[in-house]
């Protein structure tokens, strides 16, 4: 367990996860300007952004084994692994749910809902591509949503989920189904991603 909490950075994680709430409730409502490719342009706010470092940081850490041994290792490490992800976005929602009770505003809200959905995004691509490019594709989401998630009368788009405000019944869902869903993902058994195996003979 010492050297699982090693090789997944667990502290450093926490440290990521805390920095993100700091930031996003210092920089408040402070915008991007990001161009729309379809639509209009909204409100595409730093907190869109920042939100998937919690995410690229668990992909670091489960990066940093080598996945083709822990495919095959005794100790369930796939289900440590999913598990972190699920404190992890169980911990955002707790500062997010804390800083709202203590003043901080919807946005707080927002960045623990897409803290969440971008740990589920993430549980679902590292099994599927491996850590390097599930952390390129997490990356795109948010320049995706950006430029072609704003619909033209102004509001996010249904599928545009980090956009959409707090109070957004179809973002909690469709976040919820991410983690549901990557979770699944996470555990089931696997081979490793194809770039990552051995080659025959």
């Amino acid at each position: 367990m010492i050297w699982w909490c090693k090789a997944r950075a667990v502290p450093a994680l926490a440290a990521v996860l805390a920095g993100t709430f700091a930031v996003g409730l210092l920089a408040g409502d402070g915008e991007l300007p990001v161009p729309a490719l379809r639509g209009q342009a909204g409100h595409f706010l730093l907190a869109h952004v920042i939100t998937l470092f919690p995410a690229v940081s668990l992909l670091y850490g489960l990066g940093r084994g080598d996945l083709r041994t822990e495919s095959v290792a005794a100790r369930q490490l796939r289900g440590l692994d999913t598990g972190l992800a699920l404190a992890l976005a169980a911990a955002g929602a707790t500062c997010g749910g804390l800083a709202h009770a203590a003043g901080q505003g919807s946005l707080a809200l927002v960045l623990a809902r897409n803290t969440a959905g971008y740990l589920g995004l993430a549980l679902l691509a590292h099994p599927l591509v491996g850590h390097r490019p599930a952390a390129a594709a997490l990356a795109g989401v948010p320049l995706l949503c950006s430029a072609a998630g704003w619909s033209p009368d102004g509001r996010p788009r249904p599928w545009a989920w980090p956009l959409h405000p707090a109070g957004s019944p179809a973002a909690l869902a469709a976040v919820g189904l991410l983690l549901l869903t990557g979770a699944a993902c996470a555990l089931r058994d696997r081979q490793p991603p194809a770039a990552l195996r051995l080659p025959a003979g």
